[in-house]
């Protein structure tokens, strides 16, 4: 670079036959001063397309090769990256082997830079929802090749034969990635974090790995036999002479011996717990649990060892946050940058593994979401069924955790790989077992039913943001199948009519199971509603639509439960209401069920909160949203266009919303105060679910938004010509129903 800063000149290149080759770098400079920072070249052969899609060079983050210390695993392995023996010093050979073990189950949740943030986009909504990543690991679907497999002692398994702790060691990690690699491709659940499934050339499978846990076990006991011979020698008994220790400095002996073993056994009980779980039909859940005490177990042991090796590691004065090992010290044997050409058919990203106690914290978490699924009572019912994913997706498991429970689920296109979907379904909908001896369950559209039940399934296995997409997308399908099984029951009751015998009970078959259809097509509808505030789609200025819509599809919601429970009660009436007033009717000649009142408490604060925003935007007490792209009634088509297409419910529109709210002020709703009325219910209908603990804390959530929104109302209202009084909202009671604050500026 010349001393005032500019370029040197270029040397020439020398033109060939068909070629004259131009310096353009002096227009790509101007061109560049010309651009306004946000602006982008768009021409006929380069647009936004084209310029998300280029490959970036001399970039560490996005060039393949710019950033590579050896550029062979040869190269790596002549210059002494992963020497064997890992030292000439015994001593020193286990400390470094426990810094390996470390290394390697804190690249298990390595962190990718890039993957701090990813967007979540959906063709129901016209802005970026960015949603925070708190641990992207490798089961979280970064590249093994730049995580676990930049272990050098992995790529090449003949290399370690002479190291027995080694050796078995990576023999099980690579048949632990194997399975892991096998459970989340069979649950076909990868694409949704990218976790890469194809190898690339990295050795999954070594030479005997099918033999790991023997190995392990032998090495084990070598290690336990050298732990009480050391326990002996402290006791100046007489050790017996064929027990060579494990390293050469006696007082540190039993340290080193306790730390390989804890974390030997947690790798042992670990590979059990995930073949104890791939048994059909929950077979080995129990011995699952076993399992997953041992690991935890075991992880309490390697948390003990940790004081005893950072004051043991050379070199080290004090903890650091950020170390990927126990003690503290740089692990031998690993390059990141080694494997990165094989990480995917895109630029790898830069990775930062996690620290040691963060990996330690992971692997709780995920062996806690693994007990809750083996501790699940395989109840054979499609609602409890589907009401057990939902409640596991409120702890945010982990993409393994979700893959499992989804492969527990459905097995061979039964419920647990046992109770065959159409069972499930003439259950759920409060048939008699009789309804198998009928045809019908062959027809095309109950098959395509039933495949619709274990779609559902597995799409509640999926992420929030994933989960919301499909389950927008398959209303659609639920509401074909509807109209498809209406005309074809139609068809078969009419032939069945001549038999009066078999008259009365296709009738019965032909109404259970299109309410039951209903009635799922609104549940999906509503957890689609709900996802949107997990996923932070909605803004202040969304949140009267959104409520608005909650509203009238949980009255049909309602409507079709009520349909339904009476139809399988002997005892109800064959006469339901339909009417949205059915379900608000104090003097009523018969009881209500319980599961329908629950949802009737909801009603009653979703119809408050909309017209609450519908009041402080006819009020002018929240500033209407002034956007040049997007028009009210856009938002409402972006936000509702997957409900709409699907008929769900029928006849609703934007003008049909803009009606009921409209004329929406605070002296109407202090008159008719739609919170109280929901806390009211949620405490009448407390005593109906004493023995269901999550029901019982769903309505103390909604009694307690429904009462400080009551408060609210009541201080608007009273204050309704003062400017200083300001409204907020928040949900730190109820993940999706907001809860009103207001105070005096």
């Amino acid at each position: 670079m010349a001393e005032d800063g500019s370029l040197p000149p270029r040397a020439s290149i020398p033109s060939g036959d068909n070629s004259v080759w131009a310096d353009v770098s002096p227009l790509l400079q101007a061109a560049c001063q010309d651009l306004q920072e946000g602006e982008l070249i768009h021409g006929d052969n380069f647009n936004l397309f084209a310029a998300m899609s280029a490959l970036e060079i001399m970039d560490p983050k996005m060039d393949s090769g710019i950033a590579c210390t050896y550029y062979s695993l040869d190269e790596a392995i002549e210059n002494g990256v992963a020497p064997i023996p890992i030292s000439a010093d015994k001593t020193t050979d286990v400390r470094c082997m426990i810094d390996i073990m470390d290394h390697l189950l804190a690249c298990e949740v390595s962190l990718s830079k890039g993957a701090e943030k990813f967007l979540s986009f959906s063709k129901t909504y016209s802005n970026i929802s960015i949603v925070r990543l708190t641990n992207a690991t490798w089961h979280k679907g970064h590249s093994l090749a730049q995580t676990v497999y930049s272990c050098l002692y992995l790529l090449r398994p003949e290399r370690t034969s002479s190291h027995a702790l080694l050796h078995s060691y990576c023999k099980v990690i690579r048949a632990t990635c194997k399975a892991i690699l096998s459970v989340v491709s069979q649950a076909r659940t990868h694409e949704e974090e990218d976790l890469f499934t194809m190898a690339y050339g990295l050795p999954l499978s070594g030479d005997g790995d099918e033999k790991c846990l023997s190995m392990l076990n032998a090495v084990e006991e070598t290690i336990s036999r050298q732990l009480r011979a050391c326990k002996v020698s402290s006791s100046k008994r007489r050790v017996p002479e064929d027990i060579e220790p494990l390293q050469n400095n006696p007082d540190l002996e039993e340290g080193y011996c306790k730390a390989l073993l804890c974390r030997l056994r947690f790798r042992k009980h670990f590979y059990h717990l995930l073949m104890s779980m791939k048994r059909p039909q929950g077979r080995g859940l129990e011995l699952a649990r076993k399992h997953i005490a041992s690991c935890i177990s075991e992880i309490d042991y390697i948390r003990k060892c940790s004081e005893f090796l950072r004051a043991n590691a050379h070199g080290i004065s004090e903890q650091n946050l950020d170390n990927t090992t126990a003690s503290g010290c740089q692990p031998i044997g690993f390059d990141a940058s080694l494997n990165c050409r094989l990480s995917a058919p895109t630029p790898p990203r830069s990775i930062k593994i996690h620290s040691w106690e963060k990996a330690l914290e992971y692997f709780m978490k995920l062996l806690q979401d693994l007990n809750v699924v083996c501790s699940y009572s395989l109840d054979p019912s499609l609602e409890a069924a589907l009401l057990f994913v939902v409640k596991f997706q409120k702890s945010r498991p982990d993409l393994v955790a979700r893959a499992h429970l989804q492969l527990l689920l459905v097995q061979d296109g039964k419920l647990y790989g046992r109770d065959p979907m159409f069972s499930m379904i003439t259950g759920a909908a409060g048939l008699p077992g009789v309804t198998e001896n009928y045809d019908f369950q062959k027809n095309e559209f109950m098959v395509q039913l039933g495949q619709l039940v274990i779609n559902l399934l597995k799409i509640l296995c999926t992420n929030a943001a994933w989960q919301r997409r499909k389950l927008g997308k398959m209303l659609q399908d639920w509401h074909v199948t509807y109209v498809q099984l209406e005309m074809t029951f139609k068809g078969e009751f009419e032939e069945a009519s001549k038999t009066s015998n078999n008259k009365k009970i296709c009738f019965k078959i032909y109404q259970h199971i299109l309410a039951w259809v209903e009635e799922q097509t609104y549940w999906i509808a509503f957890r689609f509603l709900n996802l949107g505030f997990e996923l932070e789609l909605y803004s202040v200025h969304d949140y009267c639509m959104v409520y608005w819509y909650i509203y009238v599809v949980l009255i049909k919601l309602t409507e079709k439960k009520h349909l339904r429970m009476a139809m399988s009660s002997d005892s109800a009436k064959k006469k339901t209401k339909k009417k949205r007033d059915s379900f608000k009717d104090g003097e009523i000649d018969y009881q209500i069920p319980a599961a329908v009142m629950f949802l009737q408490s909801q009603i009653y604060l979703a119809e408050g909160l909309s017209m609450m925003f519908a009041a402080l935007r006819n009020e002018c007490r929240i500033v209407p949203l002034q956007s040049p792209f997007n028009t009210e009634h856009e938002i409402f088509i972006q936000q509702f266009e997957l409900l709409q297409k699907a008929c769900v419910p029928d006849h609703i529109s934007y003008v049909s919303f803009k009606e009921s709210t409209m004329h929406a002020n605070f002296s109407t709703l202090a008159i008719c105060d739609y919170f109280k009325e929901a806390q009211r219910i949620a405490k009448e209908v407390k005593s109906s679910f004493a023995n269901d603990p999550d029901t019982m804390a769903e309505l103390c959530r909604v009694e307690q938004v429904a009462e400080r929104n009551s408060i609210a109302l009541n201080v608007c209202q009273a204050g309704a010509l003062d400017p200083k009084l300001k409204i907020s909202f928040t949900f730190c009671h109820h993940p999706f129903y907001a809860t009103a604050i207001v105070k005096r500026s």
